[in-house]
Order: C-alpha cells, then structure tokens, then sequence
C-alpha cells in the first residue's frame, strides 16, 4: 500500500476502492529476487493484515469472494431451508429435501448439502461421532455433560448462525452466558472466515471478563489458532460439542430460534449495514426486556448483573477476610 494512498478520504472510499489499496505484490527489486523466491513477502513493507487496519477495512471484507451462480431462486430456497432448520435443526440433507419436495420444491439430496455448506449449517442428532478429526486442528473434549452451571461468567458459549437478507445473506456469531442467557458479543460478517468470531470473543472477555469454560462446535472458525490462541492465553477451559451432538449447545440454538422467528422472518432486510441494525435493536430487546421462562422470567440483564454483584460482593468479603 503506497505511501500516497494513506493520505486520501479513506471515508469516502466504497469497498473496492479500498481493497485496490492493499498492495498484494513485493516492491520490484532485481538484488532481492534470491529472497523474495524463498518468501514471498519479503519485498512487502507491511502485511495485508496491518494494511488492512490502516485504511479501516476487515479482512474477511478484502478476502470474501462472492460464491458464483447464486440467483434469487437459490435464495429463496435458502431461506425456506433455514426456517425449516430452525424448527428442526435434526433434519440432514435427505429429510429435507423430502420436506422441500412435499412442498413443491424440485431437489435432491445433494443440492440441499450444498445449501447446507454455503449456509453454515449441520443436523444435529444423537450418533456416534464416525467423522475423523481436522488433523491441523486440535479437537477438545466436551466438558458441560453433568456440570452443574450455577453461576455467570462459568461458562460461555459460541456458534454462528445463517441470517437471510431480501438478496443474499449474511452470518452471525453471537457469544452467550450458559447460566443467565445473556448476549455477551456478536458480530454480523459476509464471510465465514475467523476474524469475526475472533473479534466477538475478545469484545466478549474485554466487556464481561474471563469464564471458567468456553464452549463450542467443531467448525473451523472455532478450532483455527487464532480464536483458541486467545482462549489459551486467558487459562479458559476449552470445551467442544461432539460433532452432531444435539443439545450439546442448547441455549444457544434457542436464542437463534427466538431472534428469527420473533424478529428476522417478519421483516426484510435489504443491506449488511440494517441487518447490523435490526440485528442490535433484537439483542437489546432478549437482553433487557424480554422474560424468560427459565429464569423465572425475569430478563438476562437482571439475572447476569445481579448474581455478578453478588459473586463480586462475597469475593471482596473473602479476600477481606483472608
């Protein structure tokens, strides 16, 4: 990125401008070819990743590529496929397709697995995990079957989520405490690579601090360094569903069902930047306002903040003590 790039309205440049800012190629430099064969950015005087927080622009923004011979009737199948999944995240690839088909729809097992792909998604259903593991990726044991989660900041949990849009669609990541519901973090990303999930987590550990365990599935974005680096550094337990476990991650397959049929499938949204929005007025709402059953209904807020107080007051009484 030249040094006369910097010196532009960086607000007023539109997503491809800016991704013509990133320098990709080494300067050209005949006396440093022996090195720049042997590593490739050697000639570059910054990373595409610092270039990027220079200009203000995400990375998962200047890596996305748009998936090809996608039309409107592959969205509207897409969107009928997750509101069927959001009722019964069990079902694989064949029953919907059935389910699809009983509704007029003309489609194979197969395609359905596509969609499934681009769209994030797995059954979940008891079984016996047969998959063999991402030998790059370490694998971690799940740790909440028989935990008795009594308190906050015990155990957060994450999974990201397919949100519609009027032309195309956008993922979710959103982090939740097991004990109170409450939304600690999300983040709304056009691509599935890490850096949205990564960001969630810190936002979530620098807002709320530390919990004992961290809980996931075993998608790529959550078993990448980057994202168990962060994990690893702050002494948080790693804790991972079995692959297609069902109820492995209740809680948070439950908040996905209430902000889609509660806010997502009543209205349309046009762009990323008013599914941010729209998106934000939700989780304000289940945060603050909205009772829950299971907690006696009250709200997440007042169950999160309240016991924290608590926890906080008995632990300065302790340490006074000692």
């Amino acid at each position: 990125m030249k040094g006369t790039g910097l010196k532009k309205n960086l607000v007023s440049l539109d997503l491809a401008d800016k991704k013509n800012l990133i320098e990709t190629e080494p300067d050209p430099d005949p006396s440093a070819n022996a090195s720049t064969s042997a590593n490739p950015h050697a000639g570059r005087s910054l990373s595409i990743k610092r270039q990027c927080e220079l200009i203000g622009l995400n990375r998962s923004a200047y890596y996305y590529k748009p998936i090809k011979q996608l039309n409107e009737a592959d969205y509207k199948i897409m969107n009928r496929i997750d509101e069927i999944y959001t009722e019964h995240p069990y079902y694989g690839a064949r029953r919907m397709a059935y389910v699809l088909k009983s509704e007029g729809i003309d489609i194979g097992r197969k395609k359905v697995g596509r969609y499934y792909q681009i769209m994030g998604i797995e059954a979940i259903y008891p079984k016996m995990n047969l998959s063999k593991r991402n030998q790059a990726h370490k694998i971690y044991p799940y740790l909440l079957r028989d935990l008795d989660v009594d308190h906050p900041n015990q155990v957060y949990s994450a999974d990201i989520t397919y949100i519609r849009l009027k032309h195309g669609f956008v993922y979710l990541v959103a982090i939740i405490d097991w004990y109170s519901r409450y939304i600690l973090s999300w983040r709304v990303s056009i691509s599935l690579e890490c850096s949205f999930c990564v960001d969630a987590l810190n936002e979530a550990i620098l807002l709320y601090g530390k919990p004992e365990i961290f809980n996931t599935d075993q998608g790529v974005q959550f078993t990448s360094t980057d994202f168990i680096k962060v994990l690893v550094a702050s002494n948080i337990q790693i804790s991972m569903d079995g692959k297609g476990r069902a109820l492995d991650n209740v809680f948070i397959e439950r908040f996905w069902r209430s902000l889609k049929q509660e806010k997502i499938y009543r209205i349309d949204l046009e762009t990323v930047k008013e599914s941010k929005e729209e998106i934000g007025k939700y989780m304000d709402f289940y945060n603050k306002r909205r009772p829950h059953q299971s907690l006696d209904y009250s709200t997440p807020e007042k169950v999160h903040f309240a016991t924290t107080s608590i926890l906080q007051l008995q632990n300065h009484k302790e340490e006074a003590i000692c």
